[in-house]
């Protein structure tokens, strides 16, 4: 068996390297990194703006059946050297470092992270942030390189079947839709581009009615009968999402599901549709 190649320290000592001493048991391993990272990035917003959020960072690489072990430091070295911009347009760059920096076959990356969106109140025009959790999934083999964006928006639904059988008012719930999205490949490296901004759109209109951060009572007015008048199951809004999506010439193949937190049943209720997605 090799031995652990070593380097010396300032003071003379010998330092083994014991990630590459090779391994004899012949298993390889899919993936192997580091998880549950806090990290400050900067995303681009619709008007490509920098926009600064912390988020929770994921990042892997296969390891051959004959290496120990990986070096783990070497992935907060790639993604240091970025700067923390991590967008559609720079995850190609940084999946690439990371295999050549790990000597890797493959890498992956998740990156999940809070994205605010000015609102204004229909009626009072009242300003507020509503937060959305995002995810960019980035993975390079060599053969193929993959991307998605992420998106999970809530949202208002009405239930059709109460408003038609109630005498008064019909029960309606926090919804939540979430589209994940591949785009199509214009050149290698270089993918078409969709914001977060027009995914939210999509599932804001699919729904009962929008959610916002503030709202006074005329506005409460406006979206509660809002609501009333575009009821909708899980089913409508994975549909509505779904026709809109594959209107689209920019995405490639989706996903979509749809969960409302029911507010008369135990249980929730949930939809999924998937459009060409592997």
């Amino acid at each position: 068996m090799p031995k652990a190649s070593k380097q010396k320290s300032k003071s003379g000592n010998t330092l083994p390297d014991i990630q590459k001493i090779a391994d004899t048991r012949g298993i390889a391993i899919d993936q192997v990194g580091i998880s549950n990272l806090k990290y400050p990035i900067q995303v681009l917003d619709r008007n490509g703006k920098p926009f600064s959020v912390v988020a929770e960072i994921s990042m892997s690489v296969h390891l051959p059946h004959h290496f120990k072990g990986t070096h783990m430091s070497r992935f907060l070295e790639v993604l240091t050297s970025h700067e923390g911009e991590i967008t559609m347009r720079t995850l190609p760059a940084i999946l690439r470092d990371l295999k050549a920096k790990l000597d890797a076959e493959s890498a992956y990356i998740d990156v999940k992270f809070p994205y605010f969106i000015e609102k204004e109140a229909p009626v009072s025009k009242a300003k507020g942030k509503v937060g959305f959790e995002c995810t960019f999934i980035g993975s390079s083999n060599g053969v193929k390189d993959d991307f998605a964006l992420r998106v999970k928006v809530p949202v208002t639904t009405l239930c059709p079947c109460s408003k038609e059988i109630s005498d008064r008012g019909a029960h309606n719930q926090r919804g939540y839709v979430t589209l994940e999205v591949r785009t199509r490949e214009l050149s290698p490296g270089k993918w078409d581009i969709i914001w977060i901004e027009e995914l939210v759109e999509v599932a804001e209109n699919a729904a009962s009615a929008p959610v916002y951060s503030v709202l006074k009572r005329p506005d409460e007015r406006h979206v509660t009968m809002q609501a009333y008048d575009n009821p909708a199951f899980v089913e409508d809004v994975v549909r509505s999402c779904s026709l809109y999506l594959k209107k689209d010439i920019r995405i490639h193949s989706f996903k979509i599901t749809v969960v409302n937190h029911e507010s008369i049943h135990e249980h929730n209720a949930f939809a999924s549709i998937i459009n060409n997605y592997q």
